[in-house]
């Protein structure tokens, strides 16, 4: 069976790629096996060399890289250069970092000696999206290659490029042979690769669908699994907040990766005081953002990754509008072969409404009114997702208090955007998903946590 990426700028087929059979990928992981019986044994010295390697290989292949994904899924060049630039970041500060995370924790007990020690498990299943194809794997992969652990990647079919590219960076960087490979295999086949006794855990970015599936396969086995799924982040703009740098700042959240982010703000709740000058400087950026060809420098918002994808997000908008909203910009298919959507803004969104309970996964904003600031918290809750949130208010004291304490997310950032830090814990609650990646505790989701006790 073959397989095609498709330029979502103009819906032309770029490449043909051939999906490995169930045997294939059994062999390429019992490649991955044996290469991790070595790759355990090796010291983090030589696992930090390679990864600074792999670090350098990044930043010069930064522009190939960029451009492979504004072809692939149609990000905008300059955000694709600074995904590639986070990839290596990660690289590095696992690198710097990873020996002190795994040195072994000393514990006084009775015992003549007790410590916890931290030992890698084997084979990791990455089940990864097309929106971040590079970034989404990359932080993954330096910590599990950090810890010991081998790796295994089934892509999105619309990014196999990507994929392929991956395995070609961990190669040129001078990894061991195998530690990491691409299985080219279809979604159907990922419960095969599951059930192989050689993977030993599953991470998955993606749909909250298909993290419930991948879960359930992989709890039915005992199999560790750690998720990052859907968002529908809300940005609570209160009555003192600096709308001018508010509204900025949420433009921006809204339409990075032309609107496909998780962790992108979604839910504008703005109370009645400020509602109505908020949305004029809101709409006023908006407008100013430039759609286009995501291979030039100056577009802001290039097309949606796949015309499916783009087109149900027209029918989200539309059913929004059908029950209330009101759209005061964009919310237009424009005709044609590509897979471009207007950035649109919906008013007087409510509950009910699939701006308002649904994941809008483009460059779609809903701007919701609240009361007070207890109304703003209460609606910013009212939500299926857990990923991220933001609160805008100059009194800092205020906005840490709601952060901390009283919004239900696993980030949440004032005054700021949400953004994953390679140095701060990174995941969701809820139907967001659990366990986390990135810092401290995302190399220790992986390992084995063992005790060790001698009398």
């Amino acid at each position: 069976m073959n397989i095609f990426s498709v330029n979502p700028l103009n819906g032309e087929k770029i490449t043909k790629y051939k999906l490995h059979n169930n045997k294939q990928s059994a062999q390429k992981i019992a490649q991955t096996h044996q290469a991790w019986l070595d790759w355990k044994e090796s010291s983090f010295t030589e696992r930090s060399r390679l990864l600074k390697q792999m670090h350098a290989v990044l930043l010069n292949r930064k522009n190939e890289l960029a451009t492979l994904m504004a072809i692939e899924m149609g990000k905008p060049i300059k955000q694709g250069i600074a995904e590639i630039e986070k990839c290596a970041d990660v690289c590095l500060y696992y690198a710097s970092h990873g020996a002190a995370f795994l040195k072994d924790q000393q514990v006084k007990t009775e015992a003549t000696k007790s410590y916890v020690t931290f030992q890698p498990i084997g084979i990791v299943l990455a089940v990864m999206p097309w929106n971040f194809p590079f970034w989404q794997v990359f932080r993954f992969l330096a910590p599990a290659l950090a810890a010991g652990n081998c790796g295994v990647l089934k892509h999105a079919s619309n990014v196999p490029g990507c994929a392929l590219a991956i395995e070609d960076i961990v190669k040129e960087a001078g990894f061991p042979d195998h530690v990491f490979q691409t299985l080219m295999i279809s979604s159907a086949q990922v419960n095969k690769v599951i059930e192989n006794p050689l993977i030993k855990a599953v991470t998955l970015t993606g749909s909250t669908n298909a993290g419930i599936q991948v879960a359930q396969k992989a709890g039915s086995l005992l199999k560790k699994t750690v998720l990052e799924l859907g968002g529908s982040d809300a940005y609570i703009i209160l009555e003192d907040a600096d709308l001018e740098h508010a509204a900025e700042t949420c433009v921006n959240s809204r339409l990075i990766n032309s609107g496909q982010s998780c962790i992108a703000a979604k839910r504008f709740i703005v109370v009645k005081a400020v509602e109505k000058e908020f949305t004029r400087l809101f709409l006023e950026k908006m407008k100013a953002k430039v759609t286009g060809d995501p291979l030039l420098a100056a577009t802001d918002v290039g097309p949606q990754a796949r015309v499916d994808l783009r087109d149900e997000l027209h029918k989200q908008v539309k059913k929004s509008i059908k029950l209330g909203a009101k759209c005061i910009l964009g919310g237009e298919v424009v005709k044609g072969p590509d897979a471009f959507y207007q950035p649109t803004i919906l008013t007087k969104v409510k509950k009910g409404m699939p701006a308002y309970d649904e994941e809008l996964f483009g460059p779609v904003a809903a701007i919701i009114r609240a009361h007070d600031e207890v109304d703003a918290i209460r609606i910013a809750n009212d939500s299926q997702f857990g990923l991220g949130g933001a609160v805008f208010t100059t009194n800092s004291k205020r906005g840490e208090h709601i952060a901390a304490t009283q919004i239900e997310a696993g980030s949440c950032f004032v005054n700021a955007s949400v953004k994953s830090d390679p140095r701060l814990p990174f995941g969701g609650i809820k139907q967001s998903g659990y366990g986390r990646e990135l810092g401290m505790v995302g190399i220790h989701e992986f390992v084995n946590i063992k005790t060790v006790y001698i009398v």
